[in-house]
């Protein structure tokens, strides 16, 4: 199975998973689009998030670093003036650390993925988007920022006049993701933001073909008018698209064979979605303990019609 992946919302799915499929059987292709530089460091969160959690040592509070983390090297840096735009623990750091050198070294960073992976002793495929730079930004009325910027340090209070995967166009699929899509035919979007974290996946040269000759279930991440978490819903806004689930199955109808929209969600029409040529399958997919992710996943897989152990 493959799973697109940004932070937060997918890897609770990808938690669901692991419980029915062995890991060695996941192939995650993860969102470089918020990959950015700091303080010298080159940090990959949404990639970070995925390593941690096959790892075993991601904080399941936040769906983001690694459980039980200090912060000393961060808040020591501030005091002497170093205001960085992401909060990195200090083991979370040493992982940045020793991908950044080893991509000084010469490897892509797919290659330094597969063998951070590996010390981790990780079985599953976890493969980044590209090896190019895709970036996310954001203009603002004060002049275009990155992503991190807008969402972490001003905390996505400001007003957005446009939205852009800058570099998508000229980059290429990892010749890891495209190995493993040419291998599946099943492929599972998760319920990450579809402008920053789906988006720039998407929005590679290749991807939407490659999907189109796959079978797709997306999981929408949004419930009525509002997005579970996250700033999905202003940026959908400023790119003139409806916020609601039907407004994330219009992003994705070109290839999607099945769209999951939560059970809660009492303003979409299923006969919008249907009309489309997609099904529609309504699914709690409010993954707030492990047993809910377990049971979403269960449910994800009937609907292949795949018989997992």
């Amino acid at each position: 199975m493959i799973i697109l992946s940004g932070g937060t919302g997918t890897p609770k799915l990808i938690d669901g998973f692991r419980q029915l499929i062995p890991d060695e059987e996941i192939t995650v292709i993860v969102n470089t689009g918020e990959d950015i530089w700091s303080s010298e460091v080159f940090i990959s969160p949404d990639i970070d998030t995925v390593l941690y959690l096959f790892a075993g040592i991601l904080d399941k509070n936040k769906w983001w670093s690694i459980v039980d983390d200090t912060y000393n090297t961060y808040h020591q840096m501030k005091e002497l003036g170093q205001n960085e735009i992401l909060m990195l623990g200090d083991r979370d750091r040493a992982v940045n650390l020793v991908r950044t050198q080893m991509m000084k070294n010469g490897l892509t960073l797919t290659e330094a993925t597969s063998e951070i992976a590996k010390r981790f002793k990780i079985l599953a495929n976890i493969v980044p988007m590209s090896d190019e730079t895709v970036t996310c930004m954001v203009e603002t009325p004060e002049g275009k920022i990155h992503f991190q910027e807008f969402w972490v340090t001003k905390k996505g209070a400001p007003e957005i006049i446009s939205f852009e995967h800058v570099g998508a166009e000229n980059a290429r699929l990892s010749p890891a993701a495209k190995a493993a899509l040419e291998k599946e035919d099943v492929v599972v979007i998760g319920p990450s933001n579809p402008m920053t974290s789906i988006g720039p996946i998407l929005a590679l040269p290749e991807m939407k073909e490659i999907l189109k000759n796959r079978k797709v279930i997306a999981v929408s991440p949004i419930i009525g008018n509002a997005p579970v978490s996250g700033p999905a819903g202003k940026l959908m806004t400023a790119k003139g698209l409806e916020v609601s689930s039907k407004g994330v199955a219009d992003l994705y109808k070109e290839f999607i064979d099945i769209f999951v929209y939560d059970i809660r969600d009492d303003i979409l029409n299923p006969e919008e979605i249907e009309a489309m040529g997609i099904s529609a399958i309504s699914l709690d997919t409010m993954m707030t303990d492990e047993e809910k992710r377990v049971r979403l996943a269960k449910e994800l897989m009937k609907l292949f019609k795949k018989d997992y152990k």
